[in-house]
């Protein structure tokens, strides 16, 4: 950077609110390392803070927009219920409802955009985090660039949400609509990032690319275990020392294969099922961990901060992501949490239909394989891997941790990342 031009300036915009979003922690200190200005740009909410600083890189600011103007009442901040604020006028108000959020898709966030376009300073870089976000990144660039900023947009395509069970009871009308408009978004993109190679390559197929999606991998930073390893759920949980524990760690909600994990564990001899997350099913499943047939075998605790998640993980015997397979983009995910139980040396059962987790698994022996929807089943993948051996089990740990430190660490992930914003905005 010439002496006296500022840095470069890249925003992350994140629809929700950030609190935290650990994809975009990873990006935004990778960026803040390169030189760049970053700012993750959320939405506000309650019991957050408008504006917080990274712990480990103070650089980095968290600013939450409150959304505002007419679009307002319909955001997801303010809402607390999936209907619209039309809906108090009885049928006739539900249906004009509905018609506005089909027509003005996505209604949910638009009081989030108009904030933005109002206070957001200009960037260099707007990398957008899914579908509700790449639009206002569309719509900020071009002012950007009468300021003098670069305003480049990457459109990060965390998930195939038009995919997923999310918009699966929408008309397929609608949904074929909602698809010509991502797919026109995509393509007024500067380039497209997403989390995996079979996505990228669905991607590239569906919206005839000539360029593919750059693959950043939702892979964590690597990290080595201490020894003796932690032991922080049981201290948590007030488990014996020698009680197993099985780990969900994540969003607690439906599809989640929540019930299905509880009966299996029923099945385990000596071993709890632990969740570690947040979610609409926080407090059902809280009810469960006092029902006397879950005595002890079944956890509910909070989520705790990204940073400390590889010391939580390390402390179970095994983990489990039992979602079941349902929707395209359930098939090819790969979230968080089956990274951050891989690089924390902890075993994984994954679903039979999960199917670039399950590939992974397999190529490399990190697990075991069952069918999501029969506990029985979910219960011989369990004991297969909690009754192993001890020198099976210290192998398998040691596999997990050594193919996360040598090919899929964050380290190593975000290399053509960088390399992307660097073409896309040379240092000035």
């Amino acid at each position: 950077m010439i002496s006296g031009c500022p840095p470069r300036r890249a925003v992350l915009l994140v629809a929700n609110t950030a609190a935290p979003y650990s994809r975009s922690l990873r990006v935004a200190r990778s960026l803040a390392a390169a030189g760049w200005e970053v700012e993750i740009a959320a939405v506000a909410g309650p019991d957050v803070a408008r504006e917080e600083r990274d712990a480990r890189d103070p650089s980095i600011v968290t600013r939450r927009y409150a959304p505002s103007g007419v679009f307002r009442a319909w955001s997801t901040a303010d809402a607390t219920t999936m209907r619209g604020p039309l809906a108090r006028f009885g049928r006739p108000g539900r249906w004009l409802d509905s018609g506005l959020k089909a027509l003005l898709w996505p209604l949910a966030v638009r009081g989030w955009w108009r904030t933005l376009r109002r206070d957001l300073p200009p960037a260099d870089l707007y990398h957008a985090f899914g579908i509700l976000a790449v639009p206002i990144a569309l719509g900020l660039a071009p002012r950007a660039r009468r300021t003098g900023r670069a305003g480049r947009v990457v459109y990060d395509v965390i998930d195939v949400i038009l995919e997923s069970n999310n918009y699966a009871r929408a008309p397929r009308p609608l949904r074929a609509w909602y698809r010509r408009r991502e797919r026109g978004w995509a393509r007024r993109a500067d380039a497209i990032v997403t989390v995996n190679d079979p996505i990228a390559a669905h991607l590239a197929h569906a919206w005839h690319l000539r360029i593919p999606p750059t693959v950043l991998l939702n892979c964590q930073p690597r990290w080595d275990p201490p020894d003796p390893r932690p032991d922080l759920i049981r201290a948590a949980a007030g488990l014996p020392a020698d009680r197993r524990v099985v780990l969900f760690l994540g969003r607690l909600g439906r599809e989640r294969g929540l019930e299905e994990a509880a009966e299996a564990i029923l099945r385990v001899d000596d071993t709890a099922l632990v969740m570690l997350g947040f979610g609409p099913w926080a407090d059902r499943l809280r009810e469960r961990d006092r029902d006397p047939r879950y005595a002890g075998r079944h956890v509910t605790l909070p989520a705790v901060p990204p940073d400390d998640v590889p010391a939580w993980t390390a402390s179970a015997d095994v983990s489990i992501v039992a979602v079941p397979a349902n929707s395209l983009n359930q098939r090819l995910s790969t979230p968080n949490k089956f990274w951050e139980t891989l690089t924390a040396g902890t075993p994984v059962v994954v679903g039979r239909d999960l199917e670039v987790m399950r590939a992974i698994v397999e190529e490399h022996g990190l697990g075991a394989v069952a069918d999501p929807a029969d506990p029985e089943d979910l219960a011989r993948a369990l004991r297969a891997l909690l009754d192993a051996p001890a020198d099976e089990r210290a192998t398998m740990r040691a596999r997990c941790l050594a193919v996360t430190r040598d090919r899929y660490s964050w380290e190593v992930a975000v290399e053509p990342y960088l390399a992307l914003v660097e073409r896309l905005v040379p240092p000035r």
